[in-house]
C-alpha cells in the first residue's frame, strides 16, 4: 500500500504482543486522559489489561508505518436477533488513525478489508457507533436505531404504579441479572446478547456506587432489573429492562420509593416509544438521537435468515441495489417473500425497486418503512411496488442499548 509520499504501509492483525501501541493508539485518538482515567476509578495498567481479551477474541486489524502502528479497526463478535432469527454479526469499534496519516485512504481500506473478514466468517451484518455519520455513510452504513434520553422530576414519578412482586439489589455477576438480559434479547428485536466481552464493555466506566435491583414476581421468577447510580439527588439510570407490564410497573414502584432522596430520574431507553406516554404526568424532557448504524454485509446470505410476514403468500420483488464497496451485493435480487421467509428466485415479476445498501439496510432493520424511504427519494420504483414491500415486511423499530 503507497501513498502520494511515497511510503509502505502494510496491514496485518493485532495480537497480544500489540497490546501497548494498540492502546497507546485508542488513548490517543479518543483523548482519555490521566485525569479521565483516576476520575473513572481505572489506572493505565487496568486499561490496558482490560483490552488484553479483545486483542485474544475480537478481529482486530491494524495498519503499520514500518514497525509503528498507526491506524486500527476492531470486529466484535456478537449475537443479534432479527425479528425472532438469531444473526451472527459484527460490531466494528476501536476505529482509529493517527491524525498525520488521516486523507490518506487508509481507514478505508482496514474497514474494507474487516467486511471482507466478516463475510467470511458468516456475519452477515457489521453495526457501529459512528463518531462520525456522514463518514460512515460513503461506506454503505446507515442510521438503524435511537437513543432516548429523558428527564423526569421527582413529581412526575408514577405513583400508582402496582406490583404483586418484589425488588432485590444484587451484584453485578449475579446470574438472574445476566439472564434476564438473555431473556429479553430472545424476546425484543434488534436486541444484542452479551458475551463476556460485550459484558466487560458494559462495566468498563461505571462507579463502584453503580446499583442492579432486579424485579421478581411472587413466584420469585425474575422478570425485569434496572442499573443505576444516584448521585447528587439524582437517579441516574444506566439501563431498564423487563419481560412484561408487571416487572415494568414494579421497577417504577421501585423507584418511587426512592422519591424522597431523589429530585429527578436521568436515563436513557432504546425503544422507538417515548417514555412520557406511560406516565401519567407526561410533561418530561425528552431527547432523541441517532444511536447506532448498519451495514448490510452479505444482501444474500441476510436475506436466507430473514423473516418477513407470514401471512403474505407468493410475493416476488426485484431488488436492485447499488453497493460501490463490496461488489457482491452491486446487483438485483429476486426476492420471493412467502409465508414468513424469503427466497431468491429467477421468477420474473412486476416489481422492481432501486436502492442503495444504505437504504435496504435501513429498511430491513425496520427503523425506516419503504414509504417513509420513497418519499424522501431513497428508494426508485414506482408507488404501487412500494406499498407491496411494505406489505411483505414486518415494521418494528430495532432496540440496541450496546455501545461497544
Amino acid at each position: 500500500m503507497n501513498d502520494k509520499d511515497n511510503r509502505k504501509y502494510h496491514i496485518r492483525n493485532l495480537t497480544t504482543k500489540d497490546l501497548d501501541q494498540y492502546n497507546m493508539l485508542l488513548r490517543y485518538a479518543f483523548q482519555v486522559t490521566e485525569q479521565d482515567l483516576i476520575k473513572s476509578g481505572w489506572c493505565d495498567e487496568e486499561i490496558k489489561q482490560s483490552k488484553f481479551p479483545v486483542l485474544e477474541r475480537a478481529d482486530v486489524l491494524g495498519c503499520y508505518d514500518g514497525e509503528a502502528l498507526i491506524s486500527q479497526a476492531a470486529v466484535y463478535p456478537l449475537n443479534m436477533n432479527i425479528y425472532s432469527n438469531i444473526y451472527m454479526i459484527g460490531f466494528v469499534t476501536s476505529v482509529s488513525t493517527y491524525p498525520e496519516y488521516s486523507g490518506k485512504g487508509i481507514m478505508s481500506k482496514l474497514l474494507k478489508k474487516s467486511l471482507f473478514r466478516m463475510r467470511e466468517k458468516k456475519q452477515s451484518l457489521a453495526l457501529l457507533y459512528p463518531y462520525s455519520i456522514p463518514l460512515y455513510r460513503k461506506f454503505g452504513w446507515e442510521i438503524i436505531s435511537n437513543k432516548i434520553s429523558y428527564t423526569i422530576k421527582d413529581r412526575q414519578i408514577p405513583a400508582k404504579a402496582d406490583a404483586p412482586g418484589y425488588v432485590r439489589r444484587v451484584d453485578w455477576d449475579n446470574k438472574d441479572f445476566m439472564n434476564l438480559h438473555s431473556a429479553f434479547a430472545r424476546q425484543t428485536h434488534g436486541c444484542l446478547f452479551r458475551n463476556s466481552l460485550a459484558w466487560e464493555e458494559y462495566w468498563r466506566w461505571d462507579d463502584e456506587d453503580t446499583t442492579v435491583a432486579i424485579y421478581y414476581s411472587e413466584k420469585d421468577a425474575p422478570l425485569g432489573y434496572m442499573v443505576y447510580l444516584i448521585e447528587n439527588d439524582i437517579m441516574h439510570i444506566k439501563e431498564m429492562i423487563y419481560l412484561n407490564h408487571e416487572a415494568q410497573n414494579g421497577l417504577w414502584e421501585y423507584i418511587h420509593a426512592h422519591d424522597s432522596m431523589i429530585d429527578e430520574v436521568r436515563g436513557n431507553t432504546y425503544f422507538n416509544d417515548p417514555v412520557a406516554f406511560d406516565l401519567e404526568d407526561g410533561d418530561i424532557k425528552e431527547t432523541i438521537r441517532p444511536y447506532i448504524m448498519g451495514r448490510i454485509v452479505d444482501v444474500e446470505m441476510f436475506l436466507s435468515q430473514y423473516h418477513c410476514d407470514p401471512q403474505e403468500k407468493n410475493v416476488c420483488i426485484a431488488l436492485e441495489i447499488t453497493d460501490h464497496v463490496l461488489a457482491w451485493n452491486n446487483r438485483t435480487f429476486h426476492v420471493l417473500f412467502h409465508e414468513g421467509r424469503c427466497f431468491l428466485t429467477d421468477v420474473p415479476t412486476e416489481y422492481h425497486l432501486s436502492m442503495s445498501i444504505s437504504a435496504l439496510t435501513t429498511l430491513l432493520l425496520g427503523y425506516k418503512t419503504a414509504a417513509q424511504l420513497y418519499r424522501r427519494e431513497h428508494i426508485r420504483g414506482d408507488a404501487y411496488s412500494v406499498r407491496r414491500l411494505d406489505d411483505v415486511l414486518l415494521h418494528e423499530s430495532p432496540y440496541i442499548s450496546d455501545y461497544i
